[in-house]
């Protein structure tokens, strides 16, 4: 019922944002400003977009997590930076977000980072997202200042509502409980508050520091594992995999996404639709929606 009344409080707003567009449109004694224009033109693309939503939980809110991948210091960096890029999109299409976790690297940047975003189809949105990120620059970490390629895992999950959840067993977990780490400050938990849920048949490992007690930890792990589980129940399906663990991605080499590339020329290319941008400041700053309607549109006439 709750996703019900979510889904139709949603197409609402767009019904009523239609209207609005039209009654502007159409009001021609008005003399129509080059701001309204813009607003109209952007709010014509989001439309664009939410049209081409049409698989089980796009609307869904989801969990976005980024892994650090091969490159060391570089990588960890390279997954500090999409963090922000994501973040920036976030904040600039008005969803909510939080990190649920995150681990600093060992100089700088951050080895994972899992962030729960919030809003009208989140998971719509950045399915898309979901593989490797390729960057090419040249490193501010060696004294050459050589051009190095770094590699990190994006991760997109639907978080589940109530009424759709997938049975896990208490005798199938382990749940380990340590002191979090954190950058210092208030932000430190001063109790074993750390949660680390192990689902031992798929070997599935999801960490939770971020909130103030162990339990809210381990509600929050346990979701972040469903929303796992149920994506690999659905890859299975799909492809008739024989083993529950599914394809394993390793963010290295050849499997890649998109590239990130600011050296020797700048560019951003999405491989699977051949889709690029050469505005790669634009695009790190979080303006990826032309990549993501790209990748939608791409999807749907392929299906």
């Amino acid at each position: 019922m709750r996703k019900i009344v979510k889904e139709f409080n949603s197409t609402k707003n767009e019904v009523d944002e239609l209207v609005e567009l039209w009654k502007v449109a159409n009001f021609k004694e008005k003399i129509v400003l080059k701001e309204e224009i813009e607003n109209i033109d952007k709010k014509v693309r989001e439309l664009e977009i939410k049209s081409l939503f049409s698989e089980k939980y796009d609307f869904n809110d989801a969990f976005l997590s980024i892994k650090a991948g091969a490159g060391g210091n570089d990588a960890q960096d390279w997954g500090e930076m999409l963090m922000k890029m994501y973040l920036s999109w976030a904040k600039n299409n008005k969803f909510s977000v939080k990190i649920i976790t995150k681990t600093e690297g060992e100089m700088s940047g951050i080895r994972n980072v899992i962030l729960k975003i919030k809003g009208n189809f989140a998971y719509g949105y950045l399915k898309g997202e979901h593989g490797v990120h390729r960057l090419v620059r040249l490193s501010p970490f060696n004294s050459a200042h050589r051009r190095e390629t770094s590699f990190a895992l994006v991760e997109v999950l639907p978080i589940f509502l109530v009424d759709k959840k997938i049975e896990i067993k208490e005798k199938d977990l382990r749940v380990d409980v340590f002191r979090s780490s954190g950058a210092g400050g208030q932000s430190v938990n001063t109790t074993d508050s750390a949660v680390r849920v192990i689902h031992l048949p798929t070997g599935i490992k999801v960490t939770c520091q971020n909130e103030r007690s162990q339990k809210q930890n381990k509600t929050i792990a346990l979701r972040i594992l469903q929303a796992k589980l149920y994506k690999l129940e659905e890859e299975k399906r799909k492809r008739k995999i024989k083993n529950i663990k599914g394809e394993t991605i390793d963010a290295e080499w050849g499997n890649q996404i998109r590239s990130y590339i600011l050296h020797p020329y700048k560019l951003v290319k999405d491989h699977r639709i051949n889709f690029e941008s050469r505005q790669v400041n634009e695009v790190l700053a979080g303006k990826i929606n032309p990549f993501i309607q790209k990748y939608l549109e791409n999807k749907k006439y392929k299906n």
